[in-house]
């Protein structure tokens, strides 16, 4: 079993920034994708990063691009987003997800749609006052 555990939510004001870590466990992400969502209530999730556990590839949506960063932390088993010049629509819960061993297969923009993610984790809130 999977058990991602996210942390590092919180509030903030507007132009500030903070930083999400999504623990992986004992699970090897090295041929698989991990990525971080958000979602507003009544949305669907939106893709804002991707990282390939193995060679570190990124994927950013264009609504975070040049503003988020993620990367892998390979002595914490964990995948991290540093999110700077945060704005108030980029409040949301931010969820971790990893895909399933994925050998082979290149990388691009599915990397950021939710349902090629198979393990969930339960979510931080990030909030961003004007």
């Amino acid at each position: 079993e999977v058990n991602l555990v996210e942390s590092g939510g919180g509030s903030v004001q507007a132009g500030g920034s903070l930083r999400l870590s999504c623990g992986v466990g004992e699970y090897s992400i090295s041929i698989s994708y991990v990525a971080w969502f958000r979602q507003v209530p009544g949305e669907e999730y939106e893709g804002v990063a991707a990282i390939h556990g193995g060679v570190g590839t990124t994927y950013y949506s264009d609504s975070v691009k040049g503003r988020y960063t993620i990367s892998l932390d390979n002595e914490k088993n964990s995948v991290d987003l540093q999110m700077t010049d945060l704005k108030p629509e980029d409040t949301a819960m931010y969820y971790c997800a990893v895909t399933g061993p994925l050998q082979g297969r290149r990388g691009g923009t599915w990397t950021l749609r939710s349902a090629e993610y198979h393990y969930w984790g339960r979510g931080t809130q990030v909030t961003v006052s004007s």
